[in-house]
């Protein structure tokens, strides 16, 4: 009998140590952005980070940030990646979601075709222009015309999905694309000699983050704390494992190593909500206000009916820096 007893004793602390059974679970739908800038969500699902917090995270990935927001807003998921156009996008419409944390950030870059002359941002004068609407992209072209001296009047723009833009650009229907990577890494290597990327390094910096709808976080609080511990793990372990991060997030993405190693830098993961995350929202948000680019009777939102930092204060309080 004592025997026994050591032998049940010795399964339950194995079972103990192998975490919660799928049925004990907490079941969650992520809308993930399938690129890179969504690095950090992506290792937390492939390594199991997720699971090691008790949850079951089922993946729908988008091609924006805009799309994976939308989901969400629409009951179509329960946590979303995203930039900070679409979070100022829908607070200025009133949507009750709660921003709470900041994943990733990185400079949105500009690809010209050689033969249309641009060497200069000033070269951009009178050309055609992709940009997906909606998206930082958006922002960043505004930004861009403004560094460059310009106005949306001097140049024509195409709203492009960027997945679009390279077949655009190739068969002559654009001159230049603004867009992230790795999209322009991909154009590099599809079309080589025949596009440039302009220097526009530190026009804009683009944050992305992970969003839910206040109700969610209100009613179940623990979600959100499972997936950021989730999501803080992952980030650790991307730093520790740089070359086996880098390989995963390729597999997932569908790129190839040598075609991410390049830009992979380009990528800064970091879980937080500081300075970084509210300057972009405040930035896109004047933005909006200024291009008129804002529903009737818009005003800036306040930022603290939107940002939700006491989950991420709970678990690492040194991860906010942002003020109330």
């Amino acid at each position: 009998m004592s025997i026994l007893r050591v032998v049940m004793a010795g399964l339950a602390v194995l079972l103990v140590s192998l975490g919660p059974t799928k049925a004990e679970l907490m079941k969650a739908r992520l809308a993930q952005n399938l690129s890179p800038i969504s690095g950090i969500t992506i290792i937390a699902k492939a390594e199991g980070f997720f699971e090691k917090h008790g949850l079951d995270i089922e993946v729908s990935n988008f091609t924006t940030g805009k799309q994976c927001l939308d989901t969400l807003i629409g009951g179509g998921a329960d946590i979303a990646t995203t930039a900070e156009a679409p979070v100022t996008a829908a607070a200025m419409s009133g949507q009750p979601i709660a921003f709470v944390a900041g994943m990733e950030y990185s400079d949105l870059k500009t690809l010209v075709s050689v033969k249309a002359g641009l060497k200069t941002k000033a070269d951009l004068k009178g050309k055609k222009i992709a940009f997906t609407a909606g998206t930082g992209s958006e922002v960043y072209t505004s930004a861009l015309l403004k560094a460059a001296g310009l106005s949306a009047s001097d140049v024509t723009l195409v709203n492009l999905r960027p997945q679009e833009m390279l077949a655009a650009l190739a068969a002559g229907s654009i001159d230049a694309f603004d867009t992230w990577e790795p999209n322009v890494a991909n154009a590099k290597k599809a079309l080589g000699a025949e596009v440039a990327e302009l220097d526009t390094k530190g026009i804009y910096s683009e944050t992305f983050n992970i969003v839910v709808m206040q109700a969610g976080l209100s009613s179940n609080p623990a979600l959100t704390e499972k997936f950021l511990a989730s999501i803080i793990e992952a980030e650790t372990w991307m730093k520790a494992h740089p070359e086996e991060a880098m390989a995963i997030v390729a597999k997932v993405v569908g790129l190839k190593e040598e075609d991410l190693s390049p830009i992979w830098n380009d990528y800064v993961y970091h879980v937080a909500i500081g300075p970084k995350q509210l300057d972009a929202l405040e930035a896109h948000s004047s933005w909006r206000l200024e291009s008129g680019n804002h529903p009737p009777g818009a005003a800036m939102p306040d930022f603290s009916k939107v940002i939700f930092p006491d989950s991420l204060r709970k678990l690492d309080a040194s991860r906010v820096t942002y003020k109330q």
